[in-house]
């Protein structure tokens, strides 16, 4: 359905897509884009964020049955806690994808990681001035070290190596490529590109993209680990970025559903999805039926509501109240809409508000087998419209400060006193805390 609705417009006149020009197709697109999914790993970085193991397990299987590729279910090195849920999790069988858990550049994170009968993993590290300095405290001889020799240490017991390096977006390219040589020449299987700031623009994305591949190939002289990248979205450019990066050829792609993470997360499963499906029609192997009900699990699970205007999975996303809209999508969907909302399992959604109405009841009332007469029309529609003004906009928006200060509570997690009880308890000593400094609450 998705291939064909849009040709058959273009076909008949009705619409042009410049996404189709020959000259605005990159030559180096893959035919096929994996799905890397960091929803367990990356996703639930975001502050306060707690998942239970059945919560966990529960969006592992919906990425299963959605057709992601690799889905990084945690990081066993963090607790004995988290361990004990990757070794569960990796043991509950998936159909379609790979699963991986995360490993600093140390043994011990990898045994962790090895433990857990995992046999994918993504071996992180900077190797940029800043965080050699003030992370790491390491030489570039170290880290160079520490890395060949995890590298090769993993790929000793026969698991799928995936080297990821942390800020690359900061790296200078001479360094990017010293250690990606080294971590191929150690065997690793996947270089990951990570923006971990998300600093980069989409055309300095493919910049990169295209030095660290070319530079590479210039050392190796044959065909190199394919590429991945992992985009965050401080500035808003994670889909973009990673859009870009498939440009360039770069054919594994991190997620995370609905873009959760830490800060601003990463680039979102549901958009990077529906773009490459639609806009570049690339195929993902990812059912895009799938994408609402993974979203509305997520935030069940995470406890954060999704945005309103979230492209895709958004509660407005496919909501109309402007009459002239309205009126445009009964004579044709696709005149407002980027695509059939069926795609996705959703629904349009019209409103009568003071921006318009008239059209819409005018569809109902036919709709239903009821005559009105024009004047009837527009005073259904003024006393609608005046059910609406006459509402308590002070109450509205007073329930809207009381749910908002509700979530803050939520998010807030251990209070200062629950702190500092824990450490008397443990520390048997009586902190000296300083007052703290007057708040003006939010009115």
């Amino acid at each position: 359905m998705r291939k064909t609705i849009f040709k058959k417009l273009e076909a008949q006149g009705l619409i042009a897509n410049y996404n189709r020009l020959r000259k605005n197709l990159p030559p180096k697109l893959p035919e096929k884009v994996f799905i890397w999914d960091e929803t367990l790993r990356e996703g639930v970085e975001t502050p306060t964020v707690f998942l239970t193991y059945v919560e966990k397990v529960k969006l592992a299987k919906l990425l299963d049955e959605a057709g992601v590729s690799i889905i990084t279910v945690g990081f066993p090195a963090l607790s004995e806690e988290e361990k004990n849920n990757v070794k569960r999790i990796a043991n509950e069988g998936f159909q379609q994808a790979s699963i991986a858990a995360s490993a600093r550049a140390v043994k011990t994170d990898i045994d962790a990681c090895l433990d857990c009968g995992i046999r994918e993993i993504p071996i992180f590290t900077p190797f940029n001035g800043l965080n050699l300095q003030y992370r790491l405290k390491m030489s570039k001889e170290q880290v160079l070290k520490n890395t060949v020799e995890c590298i090769e240490y993993a790929k000793r017991h026969g698991v799928t190596v995936d080297f990821v390096l942390e800020d690359a977006s900061r790296t200078p390219l001479e360094d990017i490529l010293q250690i990606f040589e080294a971590a191929v020449k150690a065997g690793a299987d996947r270089l990951v590109i990570a923006d971990t700031v998300g600093f980069l623009r989409p055309l300095s994305t493919r910049y990169l993209v295209s030095h660290v591949r070319d530079g590479l190939r210039q050392v190796f002289k044959r065909d190199i680990p394919p590429l991945s990248i992992h985009c965050h979205n401080d500035f808003g450019l994670a889909t973009a970025n990673t859009l870009a990066a498939v440009e360039e050829g770069v054919a594994h792609v991190h997620t995370c559903i609905v873009g959760f993470g830490e800060r601003a997360g990463v680039a979102p499963l549901e958009e990077v999805v529906a773009a490459l499906e639609l806009l570049y029609n690339i195929d993902t192997g990812v059912d895009m039926k799938k994408l609402f009900r993974l979203a509305q699990q997520a935030e069940k699970s995470f406890a954060l509501p999704i945005q309103f205007h979230k492209p895709i999975v958004g509660e407005n996303a496919f909501a109309y109240e402007v009459d002239e809209h309205v009126e445009g999508m009964l004579s044709h969907p696709l005149i407002y809409e980027p695509f059939p909302p069926e795609i996705i399992e959703r629904e349009t959604q019209f409103y009568i508000g003071r921006s318009g109405g008239r059209q819409l009841v005018a569809k109902r009332l036919e709709t239903a087998g009821i005559k009105a007469t024009n004047w009837q029309i527009e005073d259904i529609v003024r006393r609608i419209r005046g059910l609406q003004e006459s509402l308590d906009k002070g109450g509205t928006q007073m329930t809207f400060y009381q749910i908002k200060k509700l979530m803050k509570e939520l998010r807030k997690g251990l209070t200062e006193e629950d702190f500092w009880r824990i450490v008397e308890q443990v520390t048997k000593q009586k902190p000296k805390i300083p007052a703290a400094p007057m708040k003006m609450e939010e009115p």
